[in-house]
């Protein structure tokens, strides 16, 4: 079985994920998708052999529309979200003004908003479409992830890679997820 399929049998076969998935699916916000630990977690803790694999601490959703880039819209949308399961933690970012924040160029998708995201294995997104099947978005390969390495992307190899080494500190990923190869 290839690594997307792997994906989208592991992320439907999770009820919890899938009624998120639903979840964000009724927002119905354009090139909208449920992304990094909330994949990271459940593939790490699979190929940890874990039975359960708990939500993260927040659930990210991205989406990408360029005449709705005020935080107040993101802000609107966590409350919607909140309204429906006050139990999860949501944060909801508009790609299409994150590059302002991160002193990249702009995005021109989701998609591409995740080629700028610090590690390779965090990169990674699924949504639902209307015939209930899972999409996935991995621009930088689902190689890592399946693989269980921890390694920077773009910039972070260089010029940004005392914020990877922090984010690796601060993460501690690996009392959580032993079998992780963390690269520099």
């Amino acid at each position: 079985m290839n690594l997307v399929a792997r994906l989208q049998t592991l992320i439907a076969n999770d009820p919890r994920r899938l009624r998120i998935l639903q979840q964000v699916r009724e927002l119905d916000l354009p090139d909208c998708w449920v992304a990094a630990g909330f994949v990271r977690s459940a593939v790490w803790d699979h190929l940890h052999q874990r039975s359960d694999s708990p939500l993260p601490e927040d659930i990210d959703v991205i989406w990408f529309d360029r005449s709705q880039t005020s935080p107040a819209r993101d802000a609107e949308l966590e409350t919607v979200l909140r309204q429906q399961d006050e139990s999860l933690q949501w944060s909801v970012k508009n790609q299409a003004r994150m590059h302002l924040r991160n002193g990249d160029a702009p995005y021109a998708s989701a998609t591409e908003a995740m080629r700028h995201w610090p590690e390779t294995a965090t990169s990674v997104a699924v949504r639902l479409n209307e015939q209930d099947e899972v999409e996935i978005a991995a621009p930088l390969g689902l190689e890592d992830l399946f693989e269980l390495i921890v390694r920077p992307a773009g910039r972070f190899k260089d010029e940004k890679q005392p914020i990877y080494r922090e984010r690796l500190s601060s993460k501690n990923w690996q009392a959580t997820w032993p079998q992780l190869k963390v690269l520099p």
